[in-house]
């Protein structure tokens, strides 16, 4: 029987890989995004087995009622099995300089976009009687706040732990698991725009940031979107139903805990 899944932010970077990860493993996949055009754009090239059809929504994250409208539609109609809260962005900035507007941003995505649609997936689930999966996107820059120029972005981060716990705790009597993922340097739009930013900060280029970067990872390469997306699908998976309440490290030993 096929399965259902909800993943935001995937008009782009580790969403879309996770979509298409997914995709390839029989999963029917919903593409959100805030970017309407980018979402429908991923779920059109998104492969496909015989009788399943992928499909797109808009969605703002931080809004309980676009939420609550697609976790509703999506269990009325094709039934809800799993959740992927991915959505996330970053601005870079010295602690002393950093402007509210840009923390209340950086919370209103990444830290209130999973209370939302994590709330709103959850209330679907008990509703049907499914015992279902939520995965959030957190990062390695919410286990450590060595992290320069990102305080609001690790404030989130290490909210989303939190958060991702609270939930198991709650759920776990409705057979609800929820997780996250701790991702490292990762190479996605939204780290070329960061190599910019902290090049600009540290007096240096785009190059040497990335230089240093591959340094930190014992791997000795930066992370592609696709080690998320396989990690994601394991705490999706049959395998992976008795773990719970955890934040599992991606991020080729750059960060151990």
């Amino acid at each position: 029987m096929t399965k259902t899944v909800v993943i935001t932010g995937a008009g782009s970077g580790i969403g879309r890989a996770i979509a298409n990860t997914l995709a390839e493993r029989s999963w029917q996949v919903v593409v959100t995004d805030v970017d309407g055009a980018a979402a429908k754009d991923v779920a059109a090239a998104l492969p496909a087995d015989s009788g399943v059809r992928h499909e797109s929504a808009v969605l703002n994250v931080s809004s309980p009622q676009d939420a609550a409208a697609v976790a509703l539609d999506v269990t009325d109609r094709l039934g809800l099995d799993a959740w992927v809260s991915n959505a996330g962005i970053s601005f870079m900035h010295g602690f002393l300089d950093a402007p509210i507007a840009r923390y209340d941003q950086t919370m209103d995505v990444n830290l209130k976009g999973v209370f939302v649609c994590g709330q709103a997936a959850a209330r679907a689930m008990v509703r049907s009687g499914t015992q279902g999966a939520i995965v959030n996107t957190a990062s390695m820059a919410g286990k450590q706040g060595r992290v320069p120029f990102l305080a609001d972005y690790v404030a989130s981060k290490f909210g989303v732990i939190g958060l991702t716990q609270a939930m198991a705790y709650e759920l776990g009597e409705h057979g609800i698991t929820v997780n996250c993922v701790c991702p490292g340097y990762v190479e996605t739009p939204m780290q070329s725009r960061e190599l910019e930013w902290e090049a600009q900060l540290r007096g240096s280029t785009p190059d040497g940031i990335r230089a240093m970067m591959i340094r930190d990872t014992p791997l000795q390469r930066l992370e592609r979107p696709e080690d998320v997306a396989r990690s994601v699908a394991f705490l999706l998976s049959e395998d992976a139903r008795f773990i719970t309440g955890e934040a599992l490290a991606v991020n080729g030993g750059a960060y151990m805990d």
